[in-house]
């Protein structure tokens, strides 16, 4: 049932055979197996992949469930969600991983020594299904509305510079003044940032020569002293506590940033992923909700 269903999610035997760590004849095999024993077909095999045929699709909801109960029983015989096992995939992207995830990951496997963590770190949204992975940590507005998605944070949104660059080009004093600066922008954003105060609005159309795909990116051209940047308060939050970038127009405000926890969709949090959830919630509420 587990391999029918992991067929089913990614599509191929190729993708499932990955996720269930065993070679794709053993998938084939199991696949014609069932489908020997049922006496029926299961999936219709085409150039565009394998799709569940009208059993193979009643079969698959099926077993789904009963796979996603046996897991919540043996977690429940082991008391209140204790004793986590297994592989919990997570991803993430790299650099809020990197500052804040990653170094939380001991204490978390130490209260649950029989877990493994398979981290995939990527600033793309991903395919969870496809990917195999039990909880994403995603920021901003999520695109697909359909996503069983649980809000953990919520985090600020400044404009940074390094103090070289600002004493080579001048600190701007309104949003207005950003217009004339060299800008590190982060294609995933639009160029027009947009500020309030006081219930005035003012918005800005930047420029740079500079433009990156990944906040790492972001991070060593700003570290650089090549221009200014907009970002989380957690992107630079190490650096904003030892001086080495400040924060500016502080008297204005950027839209706030939420980070979530994004199950797949069409199937129930496993126990590993919402305690997971949970505990970065917590670890964040506690040491970085308030970055310096």
């Amino acid at each position: 049932m587990a391999t029918l269903v992991r067929v089913v999610e990614t599509g191929s035997f190729s993708a499932a055979a990955r996720q269930l760590n065993v070679g794709q004849p053993a998938v084939s095999k199991t696949i014609a197996q069932l489908e020997g024993r049922l006496q029926v077909s299961l999936l219709i095999r085409s150039t565009h992949g394998l799709t569940p045929t009208e059993a193979g699709l009643r079969f698959y909801e099926r077993a789904k469930a009963a796979l996603r109960e046996a897991d919540e029983a043996e977690l429940a015989a082991r008391g209140a969600g204790a004793g986590l096992s297994g592989c919990l995939r997570v991803s993430a992207a790299t650099t809020f991983a990197r500052l804040y995830i990653l170094p939380l990951l001991p204490r978390f496997l130490d209260d649950h020594p029989d877990l493994e963590i398979d981290v995939i770190l990527d600033d793309r949204v991903i395919d969870l299904i496809a990917e195999g992975i039990d909880v994403s940590l995603r920021m901003g507005n999520l695109p697909d509305s359909a996503a069983v998605a649980r809000k953990l944070a919520t985090g600020g949104r400044s404009v940074f510079a390094t103090p070289n660059y600002l004493a080579r080009a001048g600190e701007p004093e309104s949003p207005a003044d950003l217009a004339v600066h060299e800008t590190i922008i982060y294609s995933q954003l639009t160029d027009v940032w947009s500020f309030t105060r006081e219930g005035a609005e003012a918005s800005v159309t930047v420029h740079g020569r500079i433009r990156v795909n990944a906040a790492e990116g972001l991070r060593a051209a700003v570290l650089a002293d090549m221009g200014l940047t907009i970002g989380s308060d957690w992107m630079f939050g190490p650096e904003l506590a030892d001086g080495r970038i400040r924060r500016l127009l502080t008297d204005w405000s950027l839209p706030p940033i939420d980070l979530w926890a994004v199950f797949p969709a069409g199937r129930m949090a496993s126990a590993k992923a919402r305690a997971f959830a949970s505990f970065v919630a917590a670890a964040l509420d506690e040491v970085y909700s308030q970055p310096a």
